[in-house]
C-alpha cells in the first residue's frame, strides 16, 4: 500500500465532497434529497471519485469502481441514520482503494 496516495485521494475526494454537499444543500430544497437522496448521494461520490482521479492522475475505471465498493461500507452509516458516519466509512474506504492501486502521475 502506498500510503502517499491513499492520503492525497482522501483529502481531495474530502475536498470535493464537502464543496459539493455545500453547494447542493445551498442550490436545492431539503425536500430533494429526501426523495432522491438515494439517486444524488452515490452519483455525487462518483463525480467526487471522477474528479479525484483526474486531479491525481489516477486511472478513472479503476477509481470509480473503487468507490462503488466504497459505497458498500458507506451504506452501513446511511442505515444507522448516521449519514455523516456513512460518507466519513465510504470517503476512508476509498482511499485505503487507491492506495492499493498504481502510483499517481499528479501530485
Amino acid at each position: 500500500m502506498n500510503p502517499s496516495t491513499a492520503l492525497k485521494s482522501a483529502l481531495v475526494m474530502f475536498l470535493l465532497v464537502a464543496v459539493l454537499a455545500v453547494l447542493l444543500a445551498v442550490a436545492l430544497p431539503k425536500s430533494f434529497f429526501e426523495d432522491w437522496g438515494w439517486l444524488s448521494g452515490p452519483a455525487a461520490l462518483l463525480l467526487c471519485a471522477f474528479g479525484t482521479a483526474r486531479v491525481l492522475g489516477l486511472p478513472v475505471a479503476r477509481t470509480l469502481f473503487g468507490v462503488v465498493i466504497a459505497g458498500v461500507p458507506g451504506l452501513l452509516g446511511v442505515v444507522t441514520g448516521v449519514h455523516w458516519l456513512g460518507t466519513l466509512l465510504a470517503v476512508v474506504a476509498f482511499a485505503v482503494w487507491c492506495g492499493f492501486g498504481p502510483e499517481p502521475r499528479r501530485l
